[in-house]
């Protein structure tokens, strides 16, 4: 019986190109979404993979949530935790609601999330718990101390946790991308790319969002069992951690 694999934020994006890496991998996925469902719709059309909808900074909703995908598909063998948003406001402009917003998704999130599948995965002595962090929680950015936080806490979160899953068999490891060519990304005004972005990557492009699939593929996979407490870093040179 394949694996059940849970992706946060899996139906668009980065998180798109992990779910769709992961079902190719053998895996049978389950991907939550925030608030398109329009978006949600095409994705599970085009690729057949199980979508669900709720608010991954609500711990009750995440402890729902998870308890339907199980009974849908089985127990939740691997966990990526990619869900995540941005308010860039540079510091001064800040306000409590933009932080708190960012601090909620994109780090109380992993909190919740695997709060709601650990004890399972420590009953079954396996489990593979992905965390996708950013470069700018390793470097900081100018505009985002929200973001670079809350990414920079998914680390340490990773390194802690993985610590506490090894006797049982659960690995904890975590991705954090550079510049990957997402809808996002690739609506930069090309002078800008060119500019500002590309000649700060030493391999001179942008990442693809199946690079990171494919990363956390290997993360999840029983080849990478003895790796856990690691951040893999997948930003074409950019910065070297």
């Amino acid at each position: 019986m394949a694996r059940v694999a849970l992706v946060t934020g899996g139906s668009r994006g980065i998180g798109e190109a992990i779910s769709t890496a992961l079902k190719e991998a053998g895996y049978s996925v389950a991907a939550t979404y925030a608030g398109n469902d329009e978006a949600a719709g095409k994705f599970r059309d085009a690729t057949g993979i199980s979508v669900y909808k709720w608010d991954v900074s609500d711990f009750e909703a995440c402890k729902a949530g998870v308890a339907k995908v199980e009974a849908d598909l089985g127990p939740v063998e691997v966990l990526v935790n990619n869900a995540g948003i941005t308010r860039d406001k540079p510091f001064h402009r800040m306000d409590l609601d933009q932080w708190r917003a960012v601090i909620s998704t994109n780090l109380d999130s992993l909190f919740n999330m695997s709060r709601a599948v650990w004890d399972g995965m420590r009953s079954r002595n396996f489990g593979r718990i992905v965390n996708i962090s950013s470069i700018n929680g390793q470097k900081g950015q100018f505009g985002q101390v929200n973001y670079s936080a809350a990414k920079a806490g998914v680390i340490g979160f990773t390194k802690a946790l993985a610590q506490e899953g090894a006797a049982k068999g659960i690995t904890v490891n975590c991705v954090t991308p550079g510049y990957i060519a997402t809808e996002m990304v690739k609506a930069v005004p090309e002078d800008v790319l060119k500019a500002k972005i590309l000649p700060h990557i030493p391999v001179g492009r942008l990442g693809e969002p199946g690079e990171i699939g494919r990363s956390v593929v290997f993360l999840a996979g029983d080849d990478a069992g003895f790796i856990t407490g690691s951040t893999l870093s997948v930003n074409g040179g950019q910065y070297l951690a």
